[in-house]
């Protein structure tokens, strides 16, 4: 039992931090035109897999992307944007079908 709660508590981390992605990308969707704007990206994935080696807690962060700058100061780059939403939606499912196996795998043991 404490393997799936273990794996829950990951799989929830995951699915927390690619919300947070998700925003962070909309966000710098929405300011592709905002002169100045300096487009962020969340890390999580190698704080997830040292967290895992270690046994500690994964943290994720928002950090710049630290793309070159066009002339008004905006590093936006909208399809590196629109291709990182895809593959954020792709993770998002990903770890939804995992948290669907975990609890099923849970109710199959408590129902017998």
């Amino acid at each position: 039992m404490s393997d799936a709660v273990q794996a829950i508590s990951i799989l929830n981390f995951a699915l927390d931090s690619i919300q947070n992605r998700s925003q962070v990308i909309g966000n710098n969707i929405a300011n592709e035109s905002t002169p100045g704007y300096q487009a962020s990206t969340v890390t999580f994935e190698s704080s997830l897999a040292g967290a895992l080696q270690r046994g500690g807690l994964a943290t994720a962060a928002v950090v710049p992307e630290g793309l070159a700058s066009a002339s008004d100061g905006n590093n936006v780059n909208l399809s590196a944007e629109m291709s990182l939403l895809s593959q954020t939606n792709l993770e998002n499912q990903s770890v939804v079908n995992s948290l669907n196996a975990q609890f099923s795998t849970l109710t199959s043991a408590i129902t017998g």
